[in-house]
């Protein structure tokens, strides 16, 4: 037989311990020997369980006075109170120095102290660092004065009672009004702790006289009513259901049925009357028809949730059950509400093993009708089985019935669906939306969200998401009503707005292809550019401004790796243009294209290189798009120079054509490349001719002269183009005529004698090879 042994201590214990050794000397050397012993046993206690990294990681002065501080907070504690302390701690007011701020609580050792206490300071906004919550047993004396700690796990005397001491560690909070408000909010929190713990077993005695006097009144009821309502209650008191708070209600006469509160009928978190949980039943004036029906109705209880988070336990909205009360006749005399929260097993247990639940799955799977061992009998009761669990308890059979056969159409089909239900009292909207998994994110969800917050006119209280192995992601969203209440929505057309917002960019692109090609080929299409373009590229282009460019790269592939397009956006300003350069396999160097579109005319504002991989092909495609912006207006019928442009820039960057000023002449004179050729050996026979001005001379004043130049173009073109002579020069007399009033017009000397060489040179020219 093995001996038991004891483990040494490892590294970091040793350095715990080194640690509180050195906190328990700054008590024994400040702390008077009499009460040394006392404030040394309640450090080590207090620090007992605390994570190693945060003792060794806090200096000793600080350690020291937040036991110190819990230890001064905990001395006295009149019975039945909560202490509770909010400040951050500075040397010259507390005795002790923390960047945070510290909440001090004692009380009664209860549940849901430690949940309640830190939802409270999320709520807030405040984030904890730190909990430290040792529970002492304590004896005190009538004035709440500490006669004798304990031990935890060791047997105390008669009177000793376990106590809770919290010391929480939030983010600073420096203005004395908002720790006032912290504290303040904090000790209602824990009087509703106190209250929903001393009242529970009340409330659970509530449940079952309930659930005697509803098996009681079968015969008002449909058969099987009653006694599923009944073993309902027997399993929420079957620890599957946190009571919180209970109050009663009776039916006072009248044409309609109304609620009267019973004054002091309320426990837990209700023992005040002022408390609301919905006003549905503090103002009949907006009972909701739905609501009233149930009174009517022999229906003996509803599931539903309230208008306000709990307090207590876990920060959601609470459930609510209505259950009816009924005389020994089995008379409807009023109403028992009972509020708290669905424990784990509620959510967790199958709906055929829950009361009321599986009355609903079996109505819902008889009225479908569908063979259970069929396929989809086994969908539905998957469908059902994996509902939302609230909504599953709060849905009536028929509208489930509904949205599992709807749910069960939509299996695996890749689209957007919606599915919504309204709360019986008007209060808010409960949405499930079904997405395809592969469009789903954060983005997506908050653009639904939004969608149906303007629908509802309300707001987002609380959403959850469930990715499965499905192919559809789903979105389950409640929004309250705003208010106005909750306007009459048209589910089709909201549903419609969902799918427009939740289609991706690849699918506005594929339909975008389909349109502009044909089914066929739109499809070829889509399928090859599905995943070619970047995210910087779907984020600042539009399905449409991809599909010109994917007829660009297609001809770039099939022909000569490269293609150019002009072109200006509606959204452009007016003298904005876009220069897009479509190259096979690498980027054209921005020094390269710089020099070419300044000589065009064009000054480059910005650049942005996209590379596309169309799916099969071997290289990348560089789409290279360029804001420039344009001395020249942009002419309303702009397809000449837009065509022009091109034919130039093609040209230049294949090496048939100079790269000089002269190309400015394409834009700012609507020069053909064919033009500005000839223009250019014009000058350059002048050069040789040894003409007195320079060629960047040449240039400008053939560029401050658009008209001109245009008009010695068109000469050119009377005298020698083929399309156009007709033997005479009989078509050169008008232009001719326009050339000599513009000639008057130029008032600097050097341009008046170069322009009319230029006119003297078109004139003296006899034939040519420029066509």
């Amino acid at each position: 037989m093995l001996e038991p042994t004891t483990l040494e201590p490892g590294p970091l214990q040793r350095r715990i311990d080194d640690t509180l050794g050195r906190v328990t000397a700054l008590v024994r050397e400040r702390i008077e020997r009499e009460g040394a012993a006392t404030v040394e046993w309640f450090v080590r206690q207090f620090y007992a369980n605390v994570p190693p990294a945060d003792l060794a990681n806090t200096p000793d002065e600080q350690l020291y006075g937040a036991a110190l501080a819990m230890w001064q907070a905990a001395r006295r504690r009149p019975a039945g109170t909560a202490t509770v302390r909010v400040y951050t701690p500075r040397v010259e007011q507390a005795g002790w120095h923390a960047q945070r701020t510290i909440v001090e609580i004692v009380n009664d050792d209860m549940p849901f102290l430690v949940d309640s206490v830190t939802a409270e300071l999320n709520r807030r906004g405040l984030t904890v660092h730190l909990v430290i919550h040792p529970v002492l047993p304590i004896l005190r004396n009538a004035a709440g004065d500490i006669t004798s700690l304990f031990e935890p796990g060791t047997d105390a005397p008669p009177g000793a009672r376990p106590e809770s001491l919290m010391h929480v560690q939030v983010n600073p909070v420096g203005d004395p009004a908002a720790q006032e408000a912290i504290r303040a909010g904090l000790e209602a929190v824990l009087t509703d702790v106190r209250a929903a713990v001393e009242d529970w077993r009340t409330i659970g005695s509530r449940i079952a006289e309930s659930a005697t006097l509803t098996a009681a009144a079968r015969s008002a009821m449909p058969e099987g009513e009653a006694e599923e309502a009944a073993a309902f209650l027997a399993w929420m008191d079957e620890d599957n259901f946190t009571y919180l708070g209970a109050r009663d209600y009776r039916v006072t006469d009248g044409d309609e049925p109304d609620l009267e509160l019973i004054a002091g009928s309320g426990l837990g978190v209700l023992r005040d009357d002022g408390v609301t949980v919905f006003d549905g039943l503090r103002h009949s004036a907006s009972l909701s028809a739905e609501v009233r029906d149930f009174l009517r109705q022999p229906r003996p209880l509803l599931v539903t949730k309230a208008n306000r988070d709990s307090t207590v336990h876990r920060p959601v909205a609470l459930d609510v059950v209505l259950i009816k009360r009924f005389d020994a006749d089995g008379r409807i005399v009023g109403e028992r509400l009972v509020v708290g929260l669905f424990t784990a097993t509620a959510y967790n247990a199958s709906p055929r093993d829950i009361p009321i639940l599986r009355r609903k799955v079996a109505q819902v799977a008889a009225r479908a009708g569908f063979d259970p061992l069929g396929h989809d009998g086994k969908a539905l009761l998957n469908i059902l089985e994996t509902y939302p669990r609230d909504e599953l308890f709060q849905i009536q059979p028929a509208e489930l019935h509904d949205i599992a056969i709807g749910i069960l159409h939509l299996q695996e089909r890749q689209r957007l669906a919606l599915f919504v239900r309204k709360d019986p009292f008007e209060r808010f909207i409960s949405a499930l939306v079904f997405v395809p998994r592969d469009r789903f994110d954060t983005d997506l969800r908050r653009t639904i969200q939004t969608i149906l917050e303007d629908a509802y006119r309300g707001r987002c209280s609380a959403f959850y998401t469930q990715l499965g192995d499905s192919r559809l992601a789903r979105l389950h969203m409640i929004v309250q009503a705003g208010p106005d209440g909750l306007p009459p929505v048209d589910l089709a057309a909201l549903e419609q707005r969902l799918v427009l917002a939740s289609r991706g960019w690849a699918d506005h692109l594929r339909s975008a292809l389909i349109d502009a090609n044909g089914e066929e080929r739109g499809l070829a299409l889509a399928a090859r550019y599905a995943d070619a373009f970047p995210v910087g590229y779907r984020d600042s282009h539009s399905a449409a401004q991809a599909v010109f460019d994917i007829g660009r790269i297609e001809q770039a592939l099939a022909g000569s790796g490269f293609s150019i397009n002009l072109g200006r956006p509606l959204e452009a300003g007016e003298d904005e243009l876009h220069v897009t350069i479509h190259h096979v396999g690498r980027p054209i160097a921005l020094s390269d294209t710089l020099p070419m579109l300044e000589h065009m005319d064009l000054r480059v504002i910005t650049e942005e290189p996209f590379a596309v991989t169309p799916r099969g092909a071997k290289h990348s495609v560089w789409v290279q798009d360029f804001t420039v912006r344009s001395a020249t207006p942009w002419p309303a019928d702009a397809a000449d120079a837009k065509r022009h442009f091109q034919d130039a820039f093609a040209a230049v960057w294949s090496g048939r054509m100079e790269d000089d000023g002269f190309n400015r002449l394409i834009l700012r004179a609507g020069l053909t490349a064919r033009d500005v050729v000839v223009l250019r050996a014009y000058a350059k026979f002048l050069k040789q001719a040894r003409f007195a001005y320079a060629q960047d001379t040449v240039e400008a004043t053939l560029a401050s002269h658009p008209e001109i130049a245009r008009l010695i173009a068109r000469l050119f073109a009377a005298r020698f183009d083929p399309k156009l002579r007709q033997g005479t020069g009989a078509d050169e007399a008008p232009i001719l005529e326009a050339i000599d009033s513009a000639l008057d017009a130029v008032t600097n000397l050097d341009d008046d004698r170069i322009l009319r060489r230029f006119v003297t040179l078109v004139r003296a020219t006899l034939r040519t090879n420029a066509y």
